[in-house]
């Protein structure tokens, strides 16, 4: 994955995340969402098929590093519970 910071600032992160789609700029839009430090969390797209995703991470204060890395690994573990979970169930 291509990570471009646009913008950095305290509490604010701009970055675009090179070759990602909705699903994946969704799932982490709703695991930052679900941190207490996070004001806002949203990300656009300028062309739905080519467009390169731009999020936008604001916090109450907190180092927006710590809470993007954070989020990143809730998501992990997230995903890794699902695949453990699907495994059991179709054996």
């Amino acid at each position: 994955m291509d990570i471009n910071i646009v913008e950095e600032k305290k509490n604010r992160i701009v970055f675009q995340l090179k070759d990602q789609t909705h699903t994946f700029c969704n799932a982490l839009k709703e695991e930052l969402l679900n941190d207490g430090h996070v004001k806002s969390a949203s990300y656009s797209k300028r062309h739905p098929l080519i467009g390169i995703p731009t999020m936008i991470v604001e916090t109450d204060g907190e180092d927006t590093r710590k809470v993007l890395n954070h989020a990143v690994q809730r998501l992990l573990k997230e995903c890794e519970k699902f695949e453990k979970e699907v495994s059991s169930a179709v054996r």
